[in-house]
């Protein structure tokens, strides 16, 4: 195990007694945000709950137009990203910045490639026209059809949109492990990007079954 005295010292902020101070603080400042991100994605699982409430069957339907194979390598790729993830974390408390680094690489391959999985899923809903309600143009499917993909495209859009700004904040961890920047004394960023990212692994979790697994 290298020596912390081996890698860049990290300056507390002014306004923090000392390091322990600025990692609690740091850390409910992401749990609020998280809270935050919750009720966002909250209105949205209520809408999605009222409408499969009225409409059932057409949503037993529609699910049909969606591919579990592709959600399902899907849900594989971000469980394991929360693995590698996790693993970032521990060898950054242990100064193994190369693991580190190995880690951080790992866990964003895996998040881009969720990101081409859900291109070719939207371009083939594209090319058949299964869209929300205003640009819906699919023929010979139930009229209430659009309602679904209306959410379909919503929350696994927002969703996507997480897992875009979360490859942005691991090529920032990346950025700052080469620079030699974590290590057993300060890993604060590396723990809140990880809180972030478990958040939307777990939202995944809970779109895979409900947009896919209907029947």
């Amino acid at each position: 195990m290298s020596s912390s005295t081996e890698f860049v010292k990290h300056e507390v902020a002014h306004h923090f007694v000392d390091a322990e101070q600025e990692f609690d603080s740091a850390k409910l400042g992401m749990w609020t945000f998280l809270v935050q991100e919750l009720l966002f994605f909250s209105a949205l699982f209520v809408a999605y709950a009222i409408f499969r409430f009225l409409y059932p069957e057409m949503f037993f339907e529609a699910h049909k137009h969606l591919s579990w194979v592709m959600g399902g390598i899907n849900t594989l790729f971000l469980i394991t990203s929360s693995f590698t993830m996790v693993m970032a974390v521990r060898c950054a408390q242990t100064n193994q910045n190369r693991l580190t680094i190995i880690n951080l690489i790992l866990t964003l391959i895996f998040a881009c490639m969720f990101l081409v999985i859900k291109y070719f899923e939207y371009s083939e809903k594209f090319h058949h026209g299964l869209l929300p309600p205003a640009l819906f143009t699919g023929e010979g499917v139930a009229p209430q059809l659009p309602i679904f993909f209306g959410l379909y495209f919503a929350m696994t859009g927002l969703h996507g949109l997480h897992v875009l700004i979360g490859i942005g904040l691991i090529l920032w961890l990346i950025f700052r492990s080469v620079r030699r920047e974590f290590h057993a004394d300060y890993y604060t960023p590396l723990e809140m990007v990880g809180l972030y990212w478990h958040f939307v692994d777990l939202v995944w979790i809970f779109l895979f079954p409900l947009f896919y697994l209907i029947g």
